[in-house]
């Protein structure tokens, strides 16, 4: 006779697998931020304006998915290390615009080996980062779509 809660056991969970590899990569990421005087969601933001510079908060916010209670004070947090600065809109008062500063780009130079360096203690070839790149992508935006 078949267990019924068979369903319910850690192994058989695709998103305890998920979880634990998010904590322990994030867990790997903490004496290379230390160093930056960033926590992961910092790091993230940051290379979110390395990427794309001055933004909205509301951008910000929906290329994370990261709601305005988490998004606020992580930003004014940044921003009182003087890495970013964020002004009103003049068009728009309601519209906060977030840009670096000269020491949030210094910044990325200092970042620069850190994802070679986390790439080596995932220890995948190629393809395979590739392949589980695009099925974590692929999760994500159906668990989106919902």
């Amino acid at each position: 006779m078949e267990d019924k809660y068979e369903v319910l056991r850690l192994k058989n969970q695709l998103c305890f697998p998920i979880y634990l590899c998010s904590k322990e990569i994030q867990r790997r990421y903490t004496p290379y931020l230390n160093e930056l005087n960033l926590t992961y969601t910092q790091y993230v933001v940051m290379m979110y304006f390395w990427e794309h510079g001055s933004s909205n908060v509301k951008a910000i916010g929906k290329a994370l998915l990261l709601d305005p209670s988490t998004l606020t004070p992580l930003l004014k947090k940044l921003e009182s290390k003087g890495y970013i600065t964020r002004n009103r809109s003049e068009q728009d008062e309601r519209n906060l615009i977030v840009e670096l500063t000269d020491s949030g780009r210094e910044l990325q130079d200092k970042a620069i080996n850190i994802p070679a360096q986390i790439g080596r203690c995932l220890d995948l070839s190629e393809e395979e980062a590739v392949a589980l790149y695009n099925i974590l992508y692929k999760v994500l935006h159906n668990v989106e779509k919902e």
